[in-house]
């Protein structure tokens, strides 16, 4: 359950929502792309009340949300350039060889080629993340929300997620909230970090801030992320 939320998330920006399991980031991601209807209260896209909006207003406004899930969740019966074409599909009037062109942009963009008809079980975990990507700006997002990016990638291939999503939020002004537990993406891309700690909000700040804060809470979660990884590492 969520309390007392008032958040402000700013373009061209990587703002990052962290918090242990169960604090309520997911719920609250959920509730911002309106996936959760909220008992009270409201959610701005750019001064336009979302959830207040009729359902073909709020597709329309969809339109302008790229999704990365965590794991990938590419659909395993479409090859890749199915799958990066699927948003094409449902919320543009495209020709076929525009959302051709598109998709190939949109793997450059992420370092791929020569993987549109592989299907999602050929690809590795960093591949898979990758054409997640490519799929959620092929339809030019002005919001990008990323659930747990990072999750069952190696180290090194996590740096490289982080990275692509830091350089594609910046170079095209967008939008963008992860939600995280990881301590290394917080302290590589986290431009705003939101704390959450049993649905509500317990600190706000620049990733510059987080290692000096006094707040308790937010310091036990560091510390146990940062002792979670250390251990993962050793094994």
């Amino acid at each position: 359950m969520l309390n007392d939320i008032s958040l402000e998330f700013e373009p061209g920006k990587c703002n990052l929502i962290i918090g242990s399991s169960g604090s309520g980031k997911t719920v609250l991601m959920k509730v911002i792309v309106g996936l959760m209807e909220v008992d009270q209260g409201d959610i701005y896209y750019d001064n336009i009340p979302f959830n207040n909006l009729a359902r073909k207003e709020k597709q329309s406004m969809r339109s302008k949300m790229g999704m990365l899930f965590q794991g990938g969740a590419l659909f395993d019966s479409l090859n890749v350039e199915e799958n990066i074409m699927f948003p094409l599909n449902m919320f543009t009037n495209d020709s076929i060889e525009d959302k051709r062109n598109r998709v190939r942009f949109c793997l450059d963009r992420v370092g791929l080629e020569n993987v549109t008809s592989l299907m999602p079980a050929e690809l590795s975990g960093g591949m898979k993340k990758r054409v997640a990507i490519a799929r959620a700006i092929s339809i030019s997002p002005n919001y990008l929300f990323a659930d747990e990016p990072n999750s069952g990638l190696d180290p090194k291939t996590a740096i490289k997620i982080d990275a692509l999503i830091k350089e594609i939020t910046e170079e095209y002004n967008i939008t963008t909230i992860v939600n995280s537990h990881d301590m290394n993406s917080v302290l590589e891309i986290g431009d705003t970090v939101n704390y959450l700690h049993n649905g509500k909000v317990h600190w706000s700040g620049s990733k510059k801030d987080i290692l000096d804060s006094n707040n308790a809470e937010l310091n036990n979660f560091v510390f146990a992320s940062s002792m979670a990884k250390h251990l993962k590492d050793k094994t």
